[in-house]
């Protein structure tokens, strides 16, 4: 199988990552709840992840970060806690529903929602921003980099807006970090929600949240922690404070064993990669009669954008080219609505849906050469059932 469905999990990952899985579950016990080897050893683990997933994104506490089973339980989290009735709340068209949902379910418990729109090549209408703006807004909640399109969003012109209009900026980083350098300071970032098994290479059911200090929200469910087991409230401090019960301790060991990898690798060196590999199959498709590509590809330099190149083939559905490569070529990709409504609405492609590919450090130039290929096939195919008909 060639993969290029890494905008969706990491299949393709470091081997030192399965193994610190497989080594975690034989050793390591539960943190916090011991003074034993096995429980101890669990705690310096999940602390070093702390540690080391906060370094990477600029975060110098520890103990700011808080683990969750995936980005969307994170933005859940910000968004239920921070942006209650009354409270206005800015996003934009690009999100996920990871986003969009729990602002609706705070809009019809009386938030106050506003959509930024983009253009037709998805990409962000800034100018919208301060348009926005009500004396009760108290926020901005966006993804750093759309899962469909892969148009990058200029996260410090929106983080420095927040912060010179006391807002709260929450970050959905689920597709950029692992591969684009984020800090937290320098991006004016309060809350940045993370995934563990996209761009940081981690096993699935990982992911977290950093908030940054004086900021404090309530968590999603109460329960044990291991610490302060007398008061009848969550502990109010952090991390505890927003992890209820054990957290993926296994899971926590490969996404620790992860951020090394990309840390010894270099975040810019993956990123070069990727782009690379997109570019290459971006030059391969663009011309090919019948194939529509979508997003700022075209007109944007690939470094500033995510790995990720969405097509449709004449008026195929999205979903039966997704079949026809994976059945005659091999190839794994993702078609249909990615989760982005509005994305789709504003490309015109909510009946068709698109076709993604998106790239991994461990792809290859002849994975990709057959991927253009296989596309140039299937159009030329489409193409002449058209003109029979």
């Amino acid at each position: 199988m060639i993969y290029m469905d890494s905008a969706a999990t990491s299949l393709l990952r470091p081997p030192e990552v399965i193994q610190a899985v497989c080594e975690a579950m034989q050793r390591l016990g539960n943190p916090g709840r011991g003074a034993y080897d096995a429980s101890l050893e669990a705690a310096r683990t999940v602390y070093q992840a702390r540690k080391e997933i906060g370094g990477l994104f600029g975060m110098d506490d520890p103990s700011r970060v808080a683990f969750t089973a995936n980005v969307t339980e994170a933005l859940n989290l910000a968004i239920g806690s921070l942006f209650g009735p009354g409270s206005h709340v800015i996003t934009t068209c690009l999100e996920h529903n990871s986003v969009l949902r729990p602002l609706y379910r705070q809009e019809r418990r009386g938030a106050l929602l506003t959509i930024l729109p983009c253009d037709q090549a998805g990409r962000l209408r800034y100018e919208e921003l301060e348009r926005a703006l009500r004396p009760e807004t108290k926020g901005v909640v966006c993804t750093h980099a759309s899962n469909l399109t892969g148009n990058l969003v200029d996260i410090r012109s929106i983080g420095t807006f927040c912060r010179e209009h006391g807002l709260v900026f929450v970050l959905d980083a689920a597709q950029t970090a692992g591969v684009f350098p984020l800090d937290m300071e320098r991006d004016c970032i309060d809350v940045l929600c993370f995934t563990g098994h996209k761009g940081l290479l981690g096993p699935q059911g990982t992911g977290g949240l950093c908030v940054r200090k004086g900021l404090e929200l309530d968590g999603l469910c109460t329960g044990g922690s291991g610490v302060q087991s007398y008061r009848k409230e969550q502990p109010p401090g952090m991390p505890e404070r927003l992890e209820a019960g054990t957290v993926n301790v296994h899971g926590i060991a490969g996404l620790l064993a992860a951020v090394r990898w990309l840390e010894r690798t270099g975040i810019s060196r993956i990123h070069r990669r990727e782009t690379e590999l997109m570019r290459r199959f971006w030059q391969g498709v663009r011309l090919v009669e019948g194939v529509s590509v979508y997003g700022d590809v075209a007109v944007t330099p690939a470094e500033n954008r995510a790995a990720v190149i969405a097509l449709n083939i004449g008026d195929l559905p999205s979903g039966q080219v997704c079949d026809e490569l994976a059945q005659e070529y091999g190839i794994a990709v993702r078609g249909g609505a990615h989760c982005a409504p509005l994305m789709h609405q504003a490309l015109g492609t909510v009946e068709q849906g698109a076709v993604r590919f998106s790239f991994s450090y461990f792809n290859t130039e002849e994975e990709v050469d057959l991927a253009v290929r296989a596309v140039k096939e299937l159009a030329k195919a489409a193409g002449s059932v058209q003109e029979n008909v």
